[in-house]
């Protein structure tokens, strides 16, 4: 496919290469009344959801880059292995939505590798992230027609009367490991929606990381370089800024450990030593070993990831791993 290149003219607007965008005007993140929430719990937690302002996006993009991280090389390597097959299996013309406008290298490679598809729909709660990267698309593929519709995608989707320009079929993609980062039955909840929005005949291309050794695990969330400690702590630090806490942001440290129980790693913000957060007029003693439980990633079986998308009404059409069985992506259809 003829893509142009990654510039954008002075005078242009996002929008003059949006074919639409769709605001569903999803609640405004809470910042501070989902820290208050979190500390206040027993097994005192913060919200992955607030990993990402810009210097944790950037943070996220050099984890993606550590050696020990294989979660975005493998299913990179795995994508140019098996879009022909995808292609097949998907048809032309199709219409592509991506829950979550994420890595631009990977929606482009699944563009790149589809027979003629005639749309790409971007779904994601950050308005202008979206929509910046919505643009970003169809400033590269001038013959796909490119919509942004901002949304919570925990919540029910329904697409405009102007986003279907084809009678291809519908493609989701939910790329890296997202739909680990949810509680088995939420996942089920997430696939059942995604199935209501692509409708008889649908299909999903979806990544999922799956079980392995615990050390390969545990190296992949705590590299030897540090990204993802910093990454971590970059939490303390917004609170600081951005709600006006109180921490000693060096009395943490970052903490990956595997829950056998759960079949997931989790994330951490352990106290080394006997500390306190205080916000809005609150104070939170903290125990040294006492912890901050700031994210979960599950892994999945083969099979146990299938039984979860048939309960959401998926028929499980083909899965490709690498070699190393570190990776999965699976091909999933509707009747």
């Amino acid at each position: 496919m003829n893509t142009l290149p990654d510039t954008k003219a002075p005078h242009e607007s996002d929008e003059d290469h949006l074919h639409f965008f769709a605001d569903y005007e999803p609640p405004t993140d809470d910042f501070m009344a989902d820290t208050l929430t979190g500390l206040s719990r027993n097994q005192k937690s913060l919200s992955p959801k607030y990993f990402y302002d810009q210097k944790g996006s950037a943070l996220f993009d050099e984890i993606c880059r550590a050696p020990e991280y294989y979660v975005t090389r493998t299913e990179l390597a795995l994508l140019d292995q098996i879009l022909p097959e995808v292609a097949e299996l998907t048809g032309p013309e199709a219409i592509v939505i991506e829950w979550g406008s994420g890595s631009s290298w990977k929606i482009r490679k699944l563009l790149d590798g589809l027979d003629n598809p005639a749309e790409y729909i971007a779904i994601d709660i950050s308005r202008d992230h979206l929509k910046a990267a919505a643009a970003e698309i169809g400033r590269q593929y001038p013959d796909v027609k490119v919509g942004a519709i901002c949304a919570d995608f925990l919540a029910p989707i329904a697409l405009p009367p102007e986003a279907i320009v084809s009678e291809g079929r519908r493609l989701g993609f939910l790329p890296g490991s997202t739909i680990g980062n949810f509680d088995p039955h939420v996942a089920a909840e997430i696939l059942r929606k995604a199935a209501a929005l692509l409708g008889a005949g649908g299909a999903m291309l979806i990544g999922v990381d799956l079980e392995k050794d615990e050390d390969t695990l545990l190296a992949a969330y705590d590299d030897a370089g540090g990204i993802t400690a910093s990454f971590n702590l970059n939490l303390l630090a917004r609170m600081k800024d951005e709600l006006g806490a109180q921490v000693d942001v060096d009395a943490f440290e970052h903490e990956a450990i595997y829950n056998r129980e759960f079949h997931r790693v989790e994330m951490h913000l352990k106290a080394k030593v006997a500390t306190g957060i205080s916000i809005a007029g609150q104070e939170f003693i903290m125990a040294p070993g006492e912890t901050i439980h700031t994210e979960n990633s599950h892994k999945f079986t083969l099979a146990g990831f299938q039984e979860i998308a048939k309960t959401a009404g998926f028929e499980p059409e083909a899965v490709w791993r690498d070699p190393d069985g570190l990776f999965s992506l699976h091909y999933l259809t509707l009747p």
